[in-house]
């Protein structure tokens, strides 16, 4: 008992650090890179940290989440319910949030590296605002998990 709760914990905490650096990236600091206003070194600093939370926060809820699922559902449950739907519809979301956040922030590193701030900031915006839908959908699908009205 204790260790699940623990494993949830440390889940719902770095989910909600890692959606929320993509989301405070999105809306905190590319709107003012893409008109310029910031240096590249400060944006590099940034874009630096979001990847270490992103990568660290991945290997966190693989572990953790894989905990969950693995002593919460079994294979029918899993596959066979709506709950377990949530849980495999999370895993995909998961995995696409993941992908458009090393997108983006690769997209804006290498712009950076060559001293620019507005052109790899514009390339990257599709991306960390694809991010940022995804991980508000991440936290729909959270809580219709754990509600305990929802079925």
């Amino acid at each position: 008992m204790a260790v699940d709760t623990a494993m949830n914990a440390l889940h719902l905490l770095f989910a909600a650090l890692w959606v929320g650096s993509v989301l405070f990236v999105t809306i905190g600091i590319l709107p003012f890179a893409r008109r310029g206003e910031f240096n590249a070194a400060p944006l590099e600093s940034v874009v630096s940290r979001l990847k270490t939370v992103s990568r660290t926060s991945v290997l966190v809820l693989l572990l953790t989440g894989g905990h969950l699922a693995g002593t919460g559902y079994t294979a029918e449950t899993l596959f066979g319910s709506t709950r377990g739907h949530l849980v495999l519809a999370m895993v995909v979301l998961w995995f696409v949030l993941a992908a458009l956040v090393e997108v983006g922030s690769g997209k804006l590193a290498r712009g950076l590296e060559e001293r620019k701030v507005r052109e790899p900031a514009a390339r990257a915006w599709p991306f960390f605002l694809a991010a940022s839908v995804v991980g508000v959908l991440l936290f729909v699908d959270a809580a219709l998990i754990t509600s305990p009205l929802a079925f």
